[in-house]
């Protein structure tokens, strides 16, 4: 259980950076747009670094291979379902702009689904 329990906030972690690596540039787009494109993606493999830092622990951890819980598709979609969910806190905190509607809760119950698939034996 505690293998389960640190994979998946290891996951969540990572995941945090990657959103933020991969999203901050537009979130913080009037903290950073006096920088070059070149510096943004320096400044976002700095931190997709962390991203990693977390994410492979993570999937060693967790991962049947090396004595986890978890199957290979298991983890994958794990990671999806962190992924969005991670996103959607991103996107409705900091990107304003675009709101969360109907349709993207109805593609979340799809992933729900795909979870309920893939865990099932």
């Amino acid at each position: 259980m505690f293998k389960g329990i640190a994979t998946i906030a290891l996951l969540v972690i990572s995941n945090a950076f990657m959103t933020l690596a991969w999203y901050g540039h537009i979130a913080f787009k009037s903290k950073l747009e006096r920088f070059g494109v070149i510096a943004i993606i320096l400044l976002s493999w700095g931190i997709a670094l962390f991203e990693y830092c977390f994410q492979v622990p993570a999937n060693r951890i967790g991962s049947t291979q090396f004595g986890g819980p978890f199957s290979l598709w298991e983890l994958k979609v794990i990671q999806e379902v962190i992924s969005l969910t991670v996103f959607t806190l991103f996107a409705v905190v900091f990107m304003r702009s675009e709101p969360l509607r109907w349709n993207h809760m109805a593609g979340f119950l799809c992933l729900i689904l795909a979870v309920y698939f893939i865990f099932r034996k």
